[in-house]
């Protein structure tokens, strides 16, 4: 098993599904791990619980990603606290559905641009900068299937998705040599989300996946370990799907 001793670590969105899996996956390797998401209160209760699990302390941040000017503060903070930060999984996002492309608006397209694109953007050019100043760190973003297999529904999210797929290589590029970025695109996992998902629909799911069912969380936090540590030290810009084979087939 991967092993992160004295790293500090940042997750966003880690209140709760995948989030919360890697968050606690990281502390189980031994890192120090800042639990973020928007609301103060759910960052408390997921860092108490991640250290209660585990035995290595958690930290609390209340972030909203989607807010530019919070990040560097944020980030500053890490750094005032932590002494640095080693590793950064880019994991909030929003995946709202719609009925109609047309019937989209405004805001919800602008929400989902900002959450899911504009908020890793900023994270990863704040904390890259720092990364590569102090000589190193893994940053890891968490996309979705969907950027390569978008249905109309999603498009939003889908769009938002593959631009951070893009985001991983240009960022691999801009603070190569020492900080590495890689991305990982989850599919269909059996989270907290999935439980509002009717029999009928996981069929539909699971139909043609050669693995057959859905994913545990683990399945993707030993993903996430491998990119942060070091034996992935000659893995950067990749983009890795864990999704039970349902890229493989057409």
């Amino acid at each position: 098993m991967t092993r992160l001793d004295g790293k500090v670590a940042l997750v966003t969105g880690a209140t709760r599904g995948l989030g919360f899996a890697i968050a606690q996956g990281l502390a189980e390797a031994g890192a120090t791990v800042v639990v973020s998401s928007r609301k103060e209160d759910a960052c408390r209760t997921a860092a108490e619980a991640v250290t209660k699990a585990t035995g290595v302390a958690a930290v609390p941040l209340a972030l909203h990603v989607g807010q530019w000017d919070a990040i560097e503060p944020a980030v500053d903070r890490i750094h005032r606290e932590l002494g640095g930060l080693d590793v950064l999984v880019n994991n909030a996002g929003i995946a709202p559905l719609s009925p109609t492309l047309e019937g989209v608006s405004e805001a919800l397209f602008d929400k989902t641009m900002e959450v899911n694109l504009k908020g890793p953007f900023r994270l990863m050019a704040v904390v890259g900068a720092r990364m590569a100043e102090a000589g190193g760190g893994s940053i890891v973003n968490i996309s979705s299937i969907g950027a390569v297999r978008p249905s109309p529904p999603e498009a939003m999210y889908a769009a938002s998705k593959s631009g951070l797929n893009a985001l991983t290589m240009a960022f691999a590029q801009e603070y190569a040599p020492h900080v590495r970025v890689n991305c990982v695109m989850p599919g269909a996992f059996a989270t907290d989300m999935a439980e509002a998902w009717d029999e009928d629909f996981v069929g539909k799911v699971v139909d043609r996946l050669p693995a057959g069912r859905l994913g545990r969380p683990d399945e993707v936090v030993g993903m996430v370990l491998h990119l942060a540590g070091d034996s992935a030290g000659y893995t950067t810009g990749a983009v890795i799907p864990v999704d039970g084979g349902r890229t493989a087939v057409y």
